[in-house]
């Protein structure tokens, strides 16, 4: 079980994350809100005005997949690679060793945080405002983390011995993008593909932000189950492999 001490180390990490991640920036923080606005009105403009989408407030839609796709594709690299990053940390403080990769994807939480915000004043200022479905909300994001934190032991665990695992988590991010209804609704998806797009969590909580802050409406029960299924399944089978790798990793650092 975790002390004090711990949780001191894991705050301290996702502090430094924090502050290290727009250090000697002039916009500082406010590059979590730039970087899916320019996004947002990029996306918009080419598939309300290029591609003519019928799409009912196609800024909010384009915000409900880019946030959790962006938290997604920046917490696992940064996860895959915070073992490398912090080697010296490892080799100096008795903590386990799950805190790095952990701590990496909390501190990830915070730029999420951000823009989330921002999701929630487009929704407040030119959605539909508020609904009794946003109580789902909290789980919908948790169930990401959890996702994204058993993703980051796996791939952090491989790096340190295979180093080119990072550009593999990126490459397969790239493709990601497309393979996730981000810019295009879930009703272009073929039938034969539908199930199987339900039980990738990350194009689950797009589906779910949809349905509760474009559309109004709880989302469906089987989706939320498929989600925290899944999501548990990848959190503990990353604690696992974790575990089985780690005990030579002093020797490859």
């Amino acid at each position: 079980m975790w002390n004090g001490d711990y949780v001191f180390v894991v705050s301290n990490l996702v502090q430094k994350d924090f502050k290290v991640r727009y250090r000697n920036m002039s916009l500082g923080i406010f590059w979590s809100l730039l970087n899916p606005l320019v996004t947002m009105g990029v996306l918009t403009f080419v598939f309300t005005r290029l591609f003519s989408s019928q799409q009912k407030n196609y800024p909010i839609f384009a915000l409900c997949g880019l946030i959790p796709f962006n938290f997604f594709s920046l917490a696992w690299s940064t996860g895959t690679s915070s073992l490398i990053d912090n080697a010296s940390i490892i080799k100096r403080l008795a903590v386990p060793r799950e805190v790095i990769p952990i701590a990496t994807v909390l501190g990830n939480c915070m730029h999420l945080l951000i823009q989330v915000g921002l999701l929630s004043a487009f929704v407040i200022a030119f959605g539909d405002g508020l609904n009794r479905h946003w109580g789902w909300l909290p789980l919908i994001w948790t169930m990401e983390v959890a996702f994204v934190c058993g993703l980051s032991l796996v791939s952090s665990a491989i790096n340190i011995y295979i180093r080119d695992t990072r550009y593999v988590v990126e490459s397969f991010n790239a493709v990601l993008f497309w393979l996730v209804p981000v810019v295009y609704p879930f009703s272009y998806i073929p039938s034969r593909y539908r199930e199987i797009y339900l039980f990738n969590p990350i194009a689950a909580v797009v589906m779910a932000l949809r349905n509760i802050l474009l559309e109004g409406s709880a989302p469906a029960a089987s989706l939320v189950m498929k989600l925290c299924l899944s999501s548990s399944l990848i959190l503990a089978l990353g604690l696992v492999v974790f575990r089985r790798l780690k005990k030579s990793f002093y020797d490859y650092l």
